[in-house]
């Protein structure tokens, strides 16, 4: 790191100074350094981009990739035994925990730092599955039926029992998890229980949603130049002997097959998941990027299932391939970003 840096000019090259933060300590760290991976590559073959990367650990612990502390503060310097180097611009590449919950961007809003991703009430909104349902609802967006459960008392479990019985199969989701983590699917009573306990360890508030037989279909959302971009969607087809699990989303030998167009969607269907996408993206005031998911049941009903407001960027991950599919570069599509912010 260099101890003289200086804030940028737009009639030069000085170089722009961005600090890719990731890891999180949390259920997703692992797949947040791939993914923070996947950022680098790009970012550091860009001539005007001086790029600093830190691990956060658990307790928000920054350390460098050869474990030097490293400590970002208000004035927007980062900090470490080998000097102080402003930071211009933050990729917050966090699955999960405090990165996708809006906590780091609070954080980075109150040090004035400008950063890759959605803001703070957004992120909030997205990664609590319980919310968003709420919010789809209001934007007048069908999603799938669901029974929510505010804690693990009797009362409580009897509306989940009630609603396996009615629907045959549930998911058990913890609501403020990633979109796979803590996600169980139940198809008898004896395993209710256990799925309601496990995903109760995980957060405050749980999910009993209806499983439907579906193909899942997800859009990359994005800002690309000033246009909102919403690509055609692609499809992930999971094993038929399982569902797409957080094990089987990011293992290098997941089984799961993924096409970047789904085929056979008629005009009707591509034009409501178009337009589903954009109010969702508007409406809920998404920022830079976001993958959209949708089920499509066998009787042709069509809902949205989730927001992820920071998608995986790992080597098997939907989103950079959806994007380059559409024929937009990931290098200049993100530095674009990072410059209109900055300069």
């Amino acid at each position: 790191m260099s101890m003289n840096s200086r804030v940028p000019n737009p009639e030069s090259r000085v170089p722009i100074n961005v600090l890719l933060i990731c890891g999180g300590g949390g259920s997703e760290h692992d797949v947040s350094l791939r993914t923070a991976d996947f950022i680098q590559r790009h970012l550091e073959a860009v001539d005007d981009i001086s790029l600093a990367r830190a691990e956060m650990d658990g307790n928000g612990r920054l350390t460098a990739p050869d474990g030097r502390e490293r400590r970002l503060g208000q004035d927007r310097m980062l900090r470490d035994d080998n000097g102080a180097w402003e930071v211009h611009y933050v990729v917050p590449s966090i699955h999960g925990y405090p990165g996708e919950t809006g906590d780091l961007q609070s954080q980075l809003e109150l040090f004035g730092i400008p950063y890759y991703g959605c803001g703070p009430e957004a992120s909030k909104l997205c990664f609590n599955k319980v919310t968003t349902k709420l919010w789809l609802s209001a934007l007048g967006i069908d999603n799938s039926p669901y029974q929510f459960l505010c804690s693990n008392e009797p009362e409580e479990i009897a509306k989940a029992t009630m609603a396996l019985q009615q629907w045959g199969a549930v998911f058990v989701k913890a609501s403020n998890q990633g979109s796979s983590v803590g996600c169980y699917k139940v198809t008898a009573k004896e395993e209710l229980q256990r799925a309601l306990a496990r995903a109760f360890e995980l957060s405050p508030y749980v999910l009993v949603e209806k499983c439907l037989k579906v193909r899942e279909l997800e859009v990359a959302a994005y800002t690309y130049e000033g246009e909102l971009i919403i690509t055609p969607p692609g499809e992930v087809c999971a094993p038929s002997d399982t569902f797409y699990s957080y094990e089987e989303k990011y293992a290098e030998g997941s089984r799961a097959v993924t096409h970047v167009e789904a085929q056979g969607l008629s005009n009707a269907q591509l034009g409501w998941i178009r337009e589903a996408s954009r109010r969702a993206f508007v409406g809920l005031q998404l920022k830079d990027l976001s993958r959209i998911d949708f089920f499509l049941t066998d009787d042709g009903g069509l809902y949205l299932n989730e927001v992820n407001t920071f998608p995986g960027m790992t080597s098997i991950s939907m989103f950079p391939k959806m994007l380059e599919n559409a024929g937009h570069d990931f290098s200049r599509y993100l530095t674009s970003l990072i410059r209109a912010a900055v300069r």
